[in-house]
């Protein structure tokens, strides 16, 4: 029975997950009719695929068993937002910006890059799933807190234009799902990446 309760918390995180993801297409609708990434900034989307990448790469069988429905969205979200990721480079408003978003690009290669080889060619077991789930929490950590760095914005602007109510209420709900997922699956990672939600 909790099998089959983790699964149906599993499908849900998906599902709300995929939400999530896909809730910054009018963001990305106007920058590419204005031809201009105004003031939005991209290191929530460079945070978002780098996490997306190291927590798909963790639920695959090999590293982290029974967590497949991990691997399966996570793998969908790295897909959206290299596509989030090229457009922020295509219509970047200014020379520096483009150099900012490719430098941030090229961070979350490296860094997952560095994780895929080190968990391949050192690390085997439980060695490897403790050396992925920590990448991937930290991560997380620096994903969910890397939407403050429009709060000075949304003040300035007195506008919560730059930070979407029903992509806030996606994050927490996300959160919840895949926190309950990690306590029935006694996956203390899991659990412990989304339960940093409830702490911002």
């Amino acid at each position: 029975m909790q099998d089959v309760v983790k699964f149906l918390f599993g499908i849900a995180g998906n599902v709300i997950a995929l939400f999530l993801f896909l809730s910054p297409v009018p963001t990305f609708w106007r920058i590419i009719k204005r031809k201009s990434t105004e003031d939005f900034s991209g290191v929530p989307y460079n945070m978002t695929l780098l996490n997306c990448l190291l927590s798909a790469w963790y639920g695959l069988p090999f590293v982290s068993p029974n967590n497949i429905l991990v691997s399966t969205i996570n793998g969908a979200g790295s897909a959206i937002e290299i596509v989030y990721v090229v457009i922020f480079l295509v219509f970047a408003s200014s020379r520096t910006t483009r150099l900012r978003m490719l430098g941030l690009a090229s961070g979350v290669a490296a860094v997952f890059t560095m994780v895929v080889l080190v968990s391949l060619l050192v690390l085997h077991g439980q060695g490897r799933k403790l050396f992925c789930g920590l990448a991937a929490t930290i991560c997380s950590i620096c994903m969910y807190a890397s939407p403050l760095s429009i709060m000075r914005l949304v003040v300035k602007t007195k506008s919560v234009e730059f930070m979407p109510f029903l992509l806030s209420l996606a994050v927490f709900l996300c959160g919840t799902s895949w926190f309950v997922y990690g306590l029935l699956g006694r996956d203390p990672f899991v659990a412990v990446i989304n339960h940093s939600l409830f702490n911002r």
